[in-house]
């Protein structure tokens, strides 16, 4: 693991060339600095794909949340957000919650790509990138590991396996609740 927290999932050619792709959404406004280990996350309200609110962190309190930055033209998200639904279905229970963000797409796009792949954690939608812009993201896909108490504990730039992603959230999932 990288000295930042940063674990780069399958491989730095993916990172890079998710990054390449992102380039797109340069114009979309300022990026922040994204958040460290050990700080507060970022609060934000985005729509979900059901058409109600999903506010973060209020919605989510006492749970570890996986927030996963993606879009339909990633090559690596597809897989991976599979991958995200078999861990999400084996630690929900525990208190894990996942909320896959879409960059900059609409609630079509995004409903589309997300039916056809059978998953049953929450999809918002972030059509102007501002809740990305908020947490400095500059490739996809991205997620951010946050704690029972709101704090950002680690992230994954790139694509990850599910082990990767069960490895970072289940020590998470055994710190008590707040």
């Amino acid at each position: 693991m990288a000295p930042s927290g940063l674990t780069a999932g399958n491989g730095l050619m993916g990172a890079v060339l998710a990054f390449a792709s992102l380039l797109g959404l340069a114009g979309c406004g300022p990026q922040a600095p994204q958040p460290q280990s050990g700080q507060t996350a970022p609060a934000f309200q985005v729509e979900r794909l059901d058409g109600t609110r999903a506010r973060f962190p209020d919605d989510y309190r006492g749970q570890v949340v996986a927030l996963r930055f993606w879009a339909d033209w990633c090559p690596f998200c597809k897989e991976e957000m599979r991958a995200i639904e078999d861990v999400y279905q084996r630690q929900r229970d525990a208190g894990l919650a996942v909320l896959a963000l879409n960059v900059g797409q609409s609630a079509e796009v995004a409903g589309r790509f997300t039916r056809g792949l059978g998953i049953s954690y929450e999809v918002g939608l972030d059509p102007d990138a501002e809740v990305s812009g908020r947490y400095g993201v500059v490739g996809l896909p991205l997620t951010y590991f946050v704690d029972r108490q709101g704090r950002v504990r680690n992230k994954i730039l790139g694509e990850a396996t599910a082990e990767a992603f069960e490895g970072l959230a289940g020590p998470l999932l055994q710190e008590p609740a707040p």
